[in-house]
């Protein structure tokens, strides 16, 4: 029995990823705000032959109620062999750039409360010595860049949150896996041109799924996302501020 707990499951790439884990033998525990579409998603992953999906109506951005909600996580499936972290908001970067409130909820939800998450997760998983913690950052969390600063700032101190974690739970057992997609079609991007760097949720949650498989610290998705990232962090400064990237 393999026990596999997404946080954030309503997301495209989420989704997608559990899609291609549901058969017979996999238990679920599906976190997230919209009670009506984890219901769906759960019909959705036993249909596709998941053995057992729980699920957990939760406001993730709310980081009180994360020991009670792993607790009662652990409760139900004794312990978790894949952990998935999905959830997040793309913040409207103007927004941000007028008001430090809107700034500082962007980075609450996708920086603090992923930590606050880890943390906890990383307290369990650690007990039992093996098992998978992936975490869906963003290759935005490179290099601080003008169109998307508050956003990738956000992803890169989960970045370096996770770097720390896989250094602190080496000796486990337990995988810490970054996840750094680029241009992903999905309903958060739906008002962005689309163009042939982008890919779609499936195409990430296979690589998600590869990565996993062969025990990656960090991986970009699709792949050519490593070269392109490169490229930009080593630009240097001179040039960079010359770019409207």
């Amino acid at each position: 029995m393999t026990n596999i707990a997404i946080f954030g499951v309503t997301s495209a790439i989420a989704q997608a990823t559990g899609r291609l884990m549901a058969c017979d033998g996999t238990r679920f525990c599906l976190i997230g705000r919209n009670a009506e579409q984890l219901e769906i998603i759960k019909q959705d992953y036993l249909v596709r032959g998941a053995s057992d999906v729980f699920v957990f109506p939760c406001d993730l951005a709310s980081r009180t109620t994360h020991q009670d909600l792993v607790d009662n996580i652990m409760q139900s499936v004794g312990q978790l062999d894949i952990v998935l972290l999905a959830h997040g908001v793309l913040p409207d970067q103007a927004a941000c750039e007028e008001d430090p409130f809107e700034m500082s909820e962007a980075f609450e939800v996708n920086a603090l409360s992923h930590m606050s998450l880890l943390t906890v997760l990383a307290n369990v998983m650690a007990q039992h010595t093996k098992g998978t913690l992936a975490v869906i950052t963003s290759v935005a969390g490179v290099r601080g860049r003008k169109s998307n600063y508050v956003y990738g700032a956000a992803k890169g101190a989960v970045s370096i949150f996770l770097d720390g974690l896989r250094h602190r739970l080496s000796s486990t057992g337990v995988q810490v896996l970054d996840i750094r997609p680029g241009f992903v079609d999905t309903p958060m991007t739906a008002d962005f041109e689309k163009g042939p760097l982008w890919a779609s949720p499936e195409d990430i949650a296979r690589g998600i799924l590869k990565a996993i498989e062969k025990r990656k610290d960090v991986t970009y998705l699709p792949h050519f996302w490593w070269w392109i990232m490169m490229i930009i962090r080593h630009l240097p400064r001179f040039v960079m501020h010359k770019t409207g990237l």
